[in-house]
């Protein structure tokens, strides 16, 4: 969840906004997020509510309309391990949502109240409507004395974020009950409006999608035909026709170097974790593709983006 007034991301190249962003997950199916409106919608939400609300894939994966977060969920994200722990956690209330309809409200990995919500096309859900980051109207002693067993793992331990926890806003049940019916009845216009919708994939977007949610496992020509039912021969046409004639190995390769990119930007892991987490365990390896690439290094990439 995000914090503060949203906003427009900036990416490590400068100031990003995607006006239509295509997010695969339903199987068969793009699923297509109209960015400059969904994020209208929220911020003029926050403005009237000063409550968050934010959009996840099919998946449970985050689709970035925002990048700020309250003190205390910052803290936690600035971790390699609490950024992890917070990407599961998305991922775990979509797969664990039960409600017949409208908002499952739970508390977080970290102790935070939240509540998600589906956005269906027919049966599948398109999207996830999510809002938090609060606390409910119990006493904030006790809701940290529940939350303080869940930071055992922070650096330095719980209480190094104790005064974080303790900005949290307050809402009340009705106050919480009346945000919630509001946004249940601005899913029909997200609909209306079609800022969420689904389209048929290709092959072509299906090899995608495949190699954007798998370059970090093993993989190769035979395991991904495969996986996707698609005969060798068509998958290295589809492979040149994906990379402008390239080769698959060139695909798998790029996106982890993209992926690598990332990680250089925006964590501290050094080089050689940034190289197991795309896939490559061989560090010498791992520059050579990165310098192929790129035309550079991975330290002087980071160094020229993070100064």
């Amino acid at each position: 969840m995000s914090w503060g007034y949203p906003h427009v991301r900036s990416g490590p190249y400068g100031p990003e906004r995607v006006h239509l962003t295509i997010h695969q997950g339903v199987v068969g199916l793009d699923i297509l997020f109209d960015e400059d409106q969904l994020l209208q919608l929220v911020t003029n939400l926050y403005v009237l509510t000063g409550l968050t609300a934010n959009i996840l894939d099919p998946k449970g994966r985050d689709i970035h309309l925002f990048e700020d977060h309250p003190p205390f969920c910052r803290a936690i994200n600035s971790l390699p391990e609490g950024h992890q722990r917070c990407v599961n956690c998305d991922m775990w209330k979509v797969r664990n949502y039960t409600s017949d309809k409208g908002f499952q409200f739970y508390r977080c990995h970290a102790g935070i109240c939240e509540a998600v919500m589906p956005l269906y096309d027919k049966k599948n859900p398109l999207a996830y409507l999510i809002f938090g980051c609060y606390l409910d109207s119990s006493p904030m002693e006790e809701q940290w004395e529940r939350t303080r067993p869940r930071l055992g793992w922070y650096p330095g331990g719980p209480d190094q974020l104790k005064s974080a926890f303790f900005q949290f806003r307050q809402y009340s049940d009705q106050e919480l009950r009346a945000y919630a019916e509001t946004l249940e009845a601005l899913s029909a216009y997200i609909q209306l409006k079609g800022m969420i919708r689904a389209t048929e994939q290709t092959d072509l977007q299906k090899l995608e999608l495949y190699l954007d949610q798998h370059y970090m496992e093993k993989l190769s020509l035979a395991s991904i035909s495969k996986e996707m039912h698609i005969g060798r021969t068509k998958l290295c046409t589809l492979a040149k026709e994906l990379s402008g004639g390239r080769t698959l190995s060139y695909l798998i390769a790029q996106r982890r170097i993209n992926a690598a990119k990332r990680l250089l930007v925006q964590s501290s892991l050094p080089i050689s974790a940034v190289a197991e987490a795309v896939g490559i365990s061989d560090y010498n390896y791992f520059s050579k593709v990165f310098r192929s690439i790129t035309g550079t290094t991975p330290s002087a990439f980071r160094k020229q983006f993070r100064g």
